[in-house]
């Protein structure tokens, strides 16, 4: 007898249909498990056996074969214990093998036959609501899979349960979606003393949703500022959460399917390797900059991460997404992400001050910023200069604006901008491109005039051309202005410099 369970695998952010098929025929005892498994598949033989010896059961003396189809896509993750064990125990005639070709399985096993969390169960769920089928998961993870709206959710604690559910002689609670969280709250702009010019290129690139780089000696509050962009950052649409919420489920990240509207902030150090940042790994795993989608990732001391580690940053940074190549898989995840970095002027950190500054500058300076490549540079809108903060500025009382001031402009600025980019896949300013920047991102004469004469002074590339209009049109938003004036064009040039050469 073949018994069949569905269940999936799991490619970036795509749940792949995956068919378990059980044979148990006579012959010399065996368990088998083929179909590409990874080693943690392959010890599902371990996990399997032993829960079901907890409930009281042992397998037959016969040859067991447990094919995982299709047979040539790669199957990785503790998941497929649940199937591979439901399919056996209908095998065996233990449970009805029709019963379970309406259910899609997902769930690791423990050695006492409870059904403890795996990742991704929120893709699992999204698959089987688009192919009209139930999800059986595990019982800590029936509030994450509620979230795919029509889905019947099994969410057994343990295998005996399950089976006495499937039975008919005991009825499992139906789970409840999880909890909205509210949004968490940062820093707060009232906490950052001068810095004029830094906190308006903040609010700049939160209404447009700009790459900001910040440069200045230590101690001067780049990483207070970066800290309380996402204070001042809109919520996340309910899409834009569930999005969000997929990625943290395939990291294994999304606890008690508790959903936030707040937007990522993701801030890895500076000795971070490029999977960890970027993706990849053994098992491929999203990086950094995919659990930062939709929200904020800030590099703290820039050219201290490794040059190889941040050029790979550049191919996520213009697509919004990053491609995964591997021998046996090519997986792909979202990328939307705003940058914000941070670095020192050199090494020492003290360029400006003759008094503390080392004595190779402006070499020092040279050499240190140098680690940071030209394309990767161009790739961020804005750069401002953050000045050292005097103790005249520390004794000053807290400014009368802060983050819900700030955040209401920002918010106003990125409302015309949904207005204006509806029917479109563009969220905001800092993705406008081709016909659309041609339509909205066009200045006035005299600002075109400008820019073209910034253009060749400054030796702006294509790229850099774009990305001022972009700025220029969250500028003129901000102001609440339909057309982009020559105002708006300056300011958008001076928080831009000429590249060093990479």
């Amino acid at each position: 007898m073949v018994a069949l369970v569905r269940t999936v695998a799991y490619l970036g952010l795509e749940a792949r249909a995956v068919e378990v098929q059980c044979q148990v025929a006579a012959g010399l005892p065996r368990f088998a498990i083929v179909g590409l498994p990874d080693k943690a598949v392959g010890e599902s033989r371990e996990r399997v056996q032993a829960a079901l010896a907890a409930m009281g059961l042992s397998l037959p003396p016969k040859r067991i074969t447990i094919n995982l189809s299709p047979a040539d896509l790669p199957k990785e993750g503790s998941h497929y214990d649940l199937p591979i064990a439901l399919a056996l125990l209908a095998a065996m005639g233990v449970t009805d093998a029709e019963q379970l070709t309406d259910w899609v399985a997902v769930g690791e096993l423990a050695l006492d036959g409870r059904i403890v969390p795996s990742p991704g169960v929120l893709l699992a769920a999204l698959h089987a609501s688009e192919a009209e089928l139930g999800l059986i998961c595990p019982a800590a993870q029936g509030a994450e899979a509620r979230w795919a709206s029509g889905v019947p959710v099994c969410a057994a604690p343990d295998l005996i349960s399950l089976l006495n559910h499937l039975k008919g002689t005991q009825t499992l609670p139906q789970p409840q979606p999880g909890e909205v969280e509210a949004p968490a709250r940062g820093p707060d702009m009232k906490q950052v003393k001068g810095q004029e010019v830094a906190k308006r290129a903040l609010e700049i690139a939160a209404a447009g949703g700009h790459n900001l780089l910040m440069i200045g000696p230590p101690g001067a509050g780049k990483s207070l500022l970066a800290s309380c962009l996402p204070g001042i950052l809109p919520i996340l649409s309910p899409a834009e959460a569930l999005e969000v919420s997929m990625v943290a489920s395939v990291a294994g990240t999304l606890e008690e399917g508790r959903i936030s509207r707040t937007r990522p902030f993701r801030a890895p150090h500076h000795s971070a390797s490029m999977a960890a940042l970027t993706g990849g790994g053994l098992r491929v795993r999203p990086g950094e900059v995919s659990m930062a989608h939709l929200g904020v990732l800030f590099l703290d001391e820039l050219p201290e991460f490794q040059r190889a580690v941040l050029d790979s940053l550049r191919q996520p940074l213009e697509t919004g997404k990053v491609d995964v190549a591997r021998a046996n898989a090519h997986v792909t995840y979202p990328a939307r992400v705003q940058l914000v970095a941070a670095m020192n002027p050199c090494r020492c950190g003290h360029l400006a001050d003759p008094a503390l500054a080392c004595s190779r500058a402006p070499r020092c300076a040279a050499d240190y910023q140098s680690k940071v490549s030209g394309p990767l540079l161009d790739r961020i809108d804005l750069h401002v200069e953050v000045d050292p903060v005097r103790a005249a500025d520390l004794a000053l009382p807290p400014p009368a604006e802060g983050s819900a001031e700030v955040a209401a402009r920002v918010a106003a600025a990125r409302a015309v901008q949904t207005a204006r980019l509806e029917g479109t896949a563009m969220r905001s300013n800092a993705e406008l491109e081709g016909d659309a920047l041609d339509k909205h991102a066009t200045p006035d004469e005299a600002g075109r005039t400008l820019l073209m004469q910034a253009a060749e002074a400054m030796r702006l590339s294509a790229r850099g051309y774009t990305r001022m209009l972009r700025v220029a049109r969250t500028i003129a938003d901000l102001a609440g202005a339909q057309q982009i004036s020559r105002t708006h064009v300056a300011e958008a040039l001076s928080y831009r410099r000429q590249a060093p050469r990479a």
